[in-house]
């Protein structure tokens, strides 16, 4: 489930008034940054240095080469000198891919013994910069906007989270999600306008019957799903727990064969994201568990009960962290139950079946037991418990006029006591700022019960997300308020409606 090898363009500002000798210092010092950043080790993808842009010509050139370029997820601008912004007008209008102003300068300090004309003309990045901010929001293009000196981890560290979410968006317009069934019925939160998502996202929702994905399982050859039996019984601990042996291992073997069957169908079929509904399951044996859950930990996004835009957000979300160093895992979601114990507060997230174990931490193991929904034998299962740290919840919701896309900042924490009679994989977790207010905002704002779930995105990465696809975003952090929520929903309710 591997993405391009994307690469990221430096287009730097300038123009010609001040002579050849400044624009070779403009061009060294741009060299100078592209090769330190792609250096720091910070960077999830490669920067390219291009050519320092002084004319309408060239940065039309320039944008409409980008657009082209298959490899090219976005372009970082600078401003070294001042850079008159109506040359940037044509070549702005044409560009469609994500845009990161960097608004930085070359040194550090000002050189105080030293600084003459020549050097406040070749190095004001103050003003040249604000120059072609303002065009930029003077066209309404939608960009983010980076401050710093560019040595600095901190400015590295935004430049490789937008680089992320830039990712995210070029990779959005290829997300395709299979819907095995339909949605569950009469549960309002997981329908959705699939044509509208299309337009918005570029995503692709298309259903099929239950059985046509069932023959892939039937089709699977019995060597194929003893292989990866024995791959279960060497990777995660078997946990018996009084059934019998060989009864046990058939039941994982059933999920065996509806992991490989289902996978080969998705390869097939190009989809990267799946979704599944215990009140129709055609032919199969048991209700997916332990196959969705090892198809999430490769990438695939999932949601349950038909809830097709939790599933592309899942996989949204791992295109986003794929390849991040020591990433705590992404998973689908479903908040459960609370503790209400003050001082303890938290919220029990788990689901029937389907949790990624990329978010687990210590063993992993494989229960068989019993579940009243889907009227089919007892599914095998992964279970574990999440690891421990900060997070965020993610709801992307349909209001009928707009999407809205709410985040919650979460701390996870292990819970209190062992739950031995609990035959799932579990998360327990406080929202932000606290439980009642984190409840209640999340209400009001209108989240599901779903969520794609991530250790390592941000807040900010997910709004970034939201704005490059020109929805809604709401966030709920640890400043929230529940006047000031409420203020925000009628704002936007406000914008949008002027909007349309």
């Amino acid at each position: 489930m591997v993405t391009k090898n994307y690469k990221f363009w430096f287009a730097t500002g300038s123009q010609d008034l001040y002579g050849d000798e400044c624009l070779k210092k403009v061009a060294e010092h741009s060299r100078i940054i592209v090769e330190k950043l792609n250096e720091s080790g910070i960077l999830p993808f490669e920067i390219v240095w291009k050519p320092t842009l002084i004319d309408n010509a060239s940065i039309r050139r320039l944008f409409n080469e980008a657009n082209s370029d298959e490899a090219c997820a976005g372009v970082i601008t600078w401003m070294h000198t001042f850079s008159p912004a109506k040359s940037w007008i044509l070549g702005l209008q044409e560009y469609r891919k994500p845009l990161l102003h960097l608004h930085t300068q070359f040194n550090q300090e000002i050189p105080y013994d030293t600084i003459d004309m020549d050097f406040m003309n070749e190095n004001q990045s103050a003003h040249g910069d604000r120059e072609y901010g303002h065009i930029v929001t003077r066209m309404g293009i939608e960009r983010k906007v980076v401050v710093g000196h560019w040595s600095s981890e901190q400015v590295q560290e935004r430049i490789a989270q937008w680089m992320r979410t830039a990712v995210g968006i070029m990779e959005s317009s290829h997300i395709r999600v299979v819907r095995v069934a339909d949605n569950m019925r009469n549960v309002a939160v997981t329908e959705g306008d699939k044509v509208e998502a299309q337009i918005k996202f570029g995503w692709e929702i298309d259903a099929y019957p239950v059985n046509e994905i069932a023959q892939y399982v039937a089709d699977v050859p019995q060597a194929d799903v003893n292989a990866l039996v024995e791959e279960y019984y060497d990777k995660y601990q078997i946990l018996l727990e009084g059934r019998d042996e060989k009864e046990f291992r058939n039941h994982v073997a059933v999920q065996a064969q509806i992991e490989i069957g289902f996978e080969k169908f998705l390869t097939e079929k190009n989809y990267q994201a799946i979704v599944t509904h215990f009140g129709d399951l055609g032919s199969l044996k048991q209700l997916p568990g332990l196959a969705i859950q090892r198809l999430m930990e490769k990438g695939y996004g999932f949601g349950g009960e038909g809830d097709w835009k939790t599933a592309a957000m899942v996989r949204l979300m791992k295109i986003m962290t794929s390849g991040m160093k020591d990433a705590k895992g992404t998973s689908f979601m479903e908040d459960y139950t609370y503790n209400l114990v003050p001082g303890k507060e938290g919220i029990l997230e788990a689901h029937m079946l389907e949790v990624c174990p990329s978010i687990s931490e210590g063993p992993i193991g494989i229960k068989v037991c019993p579940l009243s929904m889907g009227d089919r034998e007892d599914p095998a299962r992964l279970v574990f418990t999440s690891k421990t740290g900060p997070g965020i919840a993610t709801s992307l919701i349909d209001l009928g006029d707009r999407f809205r896309l709410i985040i919650n900042e979460v701390d996870c924490k292990k819970v209190e006591k062992p739950m031995p009679k609990l035959p799932v994989a579990t998360a327990f977790w406080t929202p932000k700022p606290d439980l009642s207010v984190g409840a209640e905002s999340w209400i009001l704002a209108g989240g599901a019960h779903h969520t794609a779930f991530s250790y390592d995105l941000t807040a900010e990465q997910m709004v970034d997300w939201a704005d490059a696809m020109g929805i809604e975003s709401v966030v709920i952090d640890g400043a929230t308020t529940i006047r000031g929520l409420k203020n925000e929903l009628k704002w936007n309710s406000m914008y949008y409606m002027l909007k349309r």
